[in-house]
């Protein structure tokens, strides 16, 4: 996937040397500013038993351990240095006992945690003009709680795209956004016109990704996803039962969300149902599925060039899970959150479909989901981080912890885990020179954490606070701020 960072914190495809990017980029411009600004802040003074060189910026993480997350399955962790952001970059890194913070610079003490670059959530839902402001402000605000600093909204409109711009501009708090169009669904496109004109529409205004969704006709798709590829926007999301995941493999689908049409297509075609099987259909086709077809399938994605954004729990929690409301909110204490009417609407949903299961094939559907991001993994694969957050008990922010610790379980290690959400989303854009690493001249957007992610994945919610944007939340206010969301939600 190419695209460029562009539209005050958007994303729009690259258009090559001719491209009018005017966004936050870190060119060589940049670079030398950077170092101007450390060579500044830098009083070197020579002579046995003179003070240390001072380093000057907005803040500095004095005596932490950095995860730089710039080596590719390499879990490299660079001890005890001293990290000085300036503005909304990282300016500095040197070792934590050859340098001191400069007065007027905010120390923040972290000898024994671990900085690690910023989380992303790559299948999230945003506030829409319809929901009221107290809880759009709170939605965004549990991202920034549990460190993820970057979401890929999958299903917008209008409104989002001025939300982007503000929190760009640093006049809105929340993660850094990246706008998918409306829903492209069947119910809205039914026609191949419809679906060319559409697409072209939501370039001009600046979307980041066209929204692929349920329903849409072969014919209808095959336009979507030429026009798109034709104007430099990608597309991403389901897989419509009559397109098929492997037509809309070679159609240039850059993401396959929920693993959708997976299982479909490890039945031989003779044996497809004619209309599709549908979400809650899958479980019918169990004993026709052919585990033979998965090494071509991995094999045939991986060659396609596109990410998986899996959304595992979310689907063993609702679709194919065994545990009722009552246990899910004993499970997901984070639920004291969300707005009361939202969390009882979760309720009736998981009840009624939980009495209407089948049991036994759920188990057995989300056991092949696992062995299939199993094989996606180990067939090179790229696995992005992914919830779909806000949903039905998937808490934005908090959801990632558990779908961080069902990879594990997968056999996932936990640094390929913090992969996923940091590098390897950046790489997806196509912006590691912009954020993903912590590196001189990245967006300080960060992590600080008590425990190190590479030996627990639990510990990246053991939080020391959460920069985003350049701006600091030390873990007491974050706390101090959720116990205000709950006590307004009533909780």
């Amino acid at each position: 996937m190419r695209v460029g960072i562009d539209r005050v914190g958007g994303v729009t495809p690259s258009r090559g040397a001719g491209s009018s990017d005017t966004g936050p980029r870190v060119g060589p411009s940049a670079r030398r500013l950077a170092v101007a600004a450390v060579a500044a802040g830098l009083a070197v003074l020579a002579g046995c038993g003179d003070p240390l060189p001072q380093v000057q910026g907005d803040l500095a993480f004095v005596g932490v351990n950095v995860i730089p997350m710039t080596e590719p399955g390499v879990p490299l962790v660079v001890e005890n240095r001293t990290v000085v952001v300036t503005g909304r970059r990282i300016a500095s890194m040197h070792p934590a006992d050859e340098v001191e913070v400069a007065e007027g610079t905010e120390a923040v003490e972290a000898e024994g945690m671990y900085l690690v670059p910023g989380l992303a959530e790559m299948h999230g839902h945003l506030p829409g003009p319809r929901m009221v402001q107290s809880d759009a402000r709170n939605l965004l605000f549990l991202y920034i709680a549990n460190g993820v600093t970057t979401v890929r909204g999958m299903q917008g409109e209008r409104s989002q795209l001025g939300l982007r711009a503000r929190i760009a501009r640093g006049q809105s708090l929340g993660p850094r956004l990246f706008v998918g169009s409306p829903s492209m669904s069947g119910g809205r496109v039914t026609n191949p016109e419809q679906g060319e004109q559409l697409v072209r529409e939501y370039e001009q205004r600046g979307y980041d990704l066209v929204k692929v969704h349920e329903g849409l006709a072969p014919d209808v798709f095959d336009v979507v996803a030429a026009t798109a590829n034709e104007v430099g926007l990608p597309f991403g999301g389901h897989v419509p039962d009559a397109v098929g995941l492997r037509r809309a493999l070679a159609s240039g689908q850059v993401s396959i969300d929920h693993l959708d049409n997976t299982i479909e297509a490890l039945v031989p075609d003779d044996q497809l149902p004619a209309g599709g099987a549908g979400l809650f259909g899958v479980g019918d086709l169990l004993d026709r599925v052919d585990m033979d077809l998965l090494p071509q399938l991995v094999e045939e994605t991986r060659a396609a060039g596109a990410w998986a954004v899996p959304t595992m729990v979310l689907w063993e929690t609702v679709f194919f899970g065994d545990r009722s409301a009552a246990e899910l909110r004993a499970a997901r204490p984070e639920v004291r959150y969300m707005p009361p009417e939202t969390v009882e609407q979760w309720d009736r949903v998981v009840d009624e479909r939980l009495e209407a299961a089948d049991p036994e094939a759920n188990r057995r559907v989300a056991e092949l989901r696992r062995r299939v991001l199993r094989a996606l993994h180990e067939g090179g694969v790229p696995i992005v981080l992914g919830t779909d957050s806000p949903q039905i008990f998937s808490v934005p922010g908090f959801s990632v912890h558990h779908e961080m610790a069902l990879w594990v379980e997968v056999g996932m290690t936990p640094y390929e885990v913090l992969e996923a959400g940091t590098r390897r989303v950046a790489e997806y854009f196509d912006a590691l020179d912009d954020f993903g690493t912590i590196e001189i001249g990245r967006r300080a957007d960060l992590l600080l954490l008590t425990a190190n992610p590479i030996e627990d994945v639990a510990n990246v919610a053991r939080r020391g606070g959460v920069m985003v944007n350049g701006n600091w939340w030390s873990e007491e206010r974050i706390q101090e701020r959720l116990a205000g969301i709950a006590q307004f939600y009533g909780n």
